[in-house]
């Protein structure tokens, strides 16, 4: 069946049942071809019956004549023949006794009844039912000695496939029915929506599909609302204390000092550098930041970043010590982004370690990768926090993280640095006995003439 006149439906439904109905009523007409062929002999029994009363009404003398196209053939009790009208070439079977016969041969049928005088009168004529055109008039004279019959089987029928039809084709075309009104909803912001069917096929694929797509875009939403209202906070904390101080300033009520303007350089720092961690991070999730990839060595690069940790947190009783082992290969990294990985963490364990406590950074070779462990002996993150510990502006403790001076995408700039350079990074932690963080960089793959081991031999 063409596809273009289904177009004209408006409805899945009304397209499957237009479709199984034009099958059905296809493979009703078929069948009932086939079936009248089959059954087209059905009718010999009454041409039998026929012809044996023509033989009767002969050898009673009501017909003087055979009708056009029959042959008489008397047979005596001697064996004599006598053939009248058409000749048919072809002569019936000796029929000996008192009881009425009647047959086929070939393309003709035949009846014999036993005379007075010993012998038998046989009637033999062509069969309508039998020959190519025969068979073929014969199907079409059984079709209509039944036609009502057909036709009353086969609305019964398309009635029960069409009543089929569109009990499956509502099962079938439900969900589908349910994910338009989710779409719609989902024009209007509402998100929670979800399809349930209990189908394992295509339809129940496609509303698992659509179940996962509607949580990941509530889940966007939800992320892209905290998001615009932690921005908005922490935009607006230093621009309110900025304000805050130049009001003072202009009513008198501070002097223009140098802690005053201390004070307004430290908030004006933590603006710019929330806007420049906003863009920085907004470039590596778009991939429009290209990695200026090279051989480096880790140590130096962790020694770096301890003595810059050492600066930033003067004055804290916290251990920061590195474990590298002395052959550790180089990585192939952007030495400026891993530093900005490194340092990150290194800053985020002191920053939440309290008093007494120590960060130590660990590394070795795992395979192709190098992997590196931030581990402190701090407070510990819950179990439930770690899912979205890596998001922009998550924090475990709001109020601590911004007391600290944290813009809290420190770890979203720390994942997709690493996601950038081909590794993954993960956290795990203990309530009160400290967290460990672990990324993994790729080695420097060897160039040159291959490795040889201590022996001399090929590696």
């Amino acid at each position: 069946m063409s596809s273009r006149p289904l177009e004209r439906l408006p409805t899945i439904r009304g397209k499957l049942g237009a479709t199984i109905v034009v099958a059905v009523a296809i493979t009703i007409l078929i069948s009932y071809a086939l079936i009248g062929f089959a059954l087209r002999n059905s009718p010999r029994d009454s041409e039998a019956i026929d012809a044996l009363a023509l033989a009767r009404r002969i050898a009673s003398g009501e017909v003087a004549e055979p009708p056009a196209g029959a042959m008489v053939v008397r047979r005596t009790i001697t064996g004599e023949v006598t053939v009248e009208g058409e000749n048919l070439g072809v002569l019936p079977p000796d029929t000996p006794g008192r009881v009425p016969r009647w047959g086929v041969i070939g393309n003709n049928v035949w009846a014999s009844i036993p005379t007075d005088e010993g012998g038998s009168l046989i009637v033999l004529y062509p069969s309508p039912t039998r020959g190519s055109l025969g068979r073929l008039s014969a199907t079409l004279g059984f079709l209509q000695s039944v036609w009502w019959q057909f036709l009353l089987a086969g609305a019964i029928a398309a009635v029960i496939a069409l009543v089929m039809t569109r009990w499956l084709a509502r099962g079938m075309t439900q969900p589908l029915r349910d994910m338009a009104d989710a779409a719609r909803r989902m024009e209007t912001g509402d998100y929670s929506t979800r399809v349930y069917t209990t189908t394992r096929d295509e339809v129940g694929q496609l509303a698992a599909a659509f179940n996962r797509m509607s949580r990941e875009l509530e889940n966007l939403e939800s992320s892209r609302r905290d998001l615009v209202a932690n921005v908005s906070h922490e935009l607006k904390t230093p621009i309110t204390a900025i304000r805050a101080h130049l009001e003072n300033l202009l009513d008198g009520v501070e002097e223009p000092d140098a802690e005053t303007l201390q004070v307004m350089l430290a908030q004006s720092e933590r603006l710019g550098r929330l806007v420049e961690q906003l863009l920085d991070l907004s470039k590596l999730e778009s991939g429009d930041v290209p990695l200026r990839r090279e051989q480096v060595a880790l140590a130096p690069l962790v020694s770096r970043v301890m003595s810059e940790i050492e600066v930033a947190s003067a004055g804290r009783d916290v251990h920061v010590a590195s474990d590298l082992p002395a052959d550790l290969p180089q990585i192939e990294a952007d030495a400026e982004r891993m530093h900005q990985v490194i340092f990150n963490l290194v800053d985020n364990a002191v920053r939440f370690t309290p008093e007494g406590g120590a960060v130590r950074i660990a590394a070795q070779r795992v395979n192709g990768s190098i992997e590196v462990r931030v581990a402190d002996t701090g407070v510990g993150i819950p179990s439930e926090a770690l899912p979205r510990l890596f998001e922009r502006f998550y924090r475990v403790d709001p109020a601590r993280a911004r007391d600290g001076g944290g813009t809290g995408i420190g770890l979203a700039i720390a994942r997709s640095v690493v996601e950038a350079h081909g590794g993954t990074i993960r956290a795990e932690s203990r309530l009160g006995k400290g967290s460990t963080f672990t990324f993994d960089v790729p080695i420097v793959p060897p160039v040159g003439p291959e490795t040889t081991n201590t022996n001399g031999r090929n590696a």
